[in-house]
């Protein structure tokens, strides 16, 4: 076991105790990639409705917990924070002035799961195939 010596001690009275991944935690609203089960940008916090999966994933982990990124207005963040108080899963609105990340909301557990894909994916819209005119088959 490692010896700490003065000069440890008094950083970490000064800044506070080490933390492992720094950057990591603020990227992800203080959790660490490993523990999360899905995550959402800003910009899907902010639409209208609820991601069905992020509802399903509250139902499939009880014990996870709810992360909500602070600069986004409370309308925004209120749909998820009802989901989360229905499903009885904590939420945490995490605001961090110092670092600036694009993740708008996390579940997350206590321990690592190390899910591949935590990201929700929109499938865009299938436009038709626009079907010939007389004018196009003429030329």
């Amino acid at each position: 076991m490692k010896k700490t010596n003065v000069e440890e001690i008094l950083q970490q009275g000064i800044h506070g105790p080490l933390e492992t991944k720094p950057d990591e935690r603020r990227t992800y609203l203080g959790t660490l990639r490993e523990r999360i089960v899905v995550a959402l940008k800003k910009g899907q916090v902010a639409e209208e409705t609820v991601y069905p999966e992020v509802e399903q994933y509250m139902k499939e982990y009880p014990k996870a917990h709810l992360f909500l990124n602070g600069t986004l207005s409370y309308e925004q963040l209120s749909k998820y924070v009802k989901q989360a108080t229905k499903n009885k899963i904590g939420h945490t609105i995490v605001t961090n002035k110092e670092s600036n990340t694009d993740i708008g909301l996390v579940l997350a557990l206590d321990y690592a799961i190390d899910k591949d894909e935590i990201f929700i994916t929109k499938k865009a819209p299938e436009i038709p195939a626009a079907k010939e005119s007389f004018w196009t088959k003429l030329f």
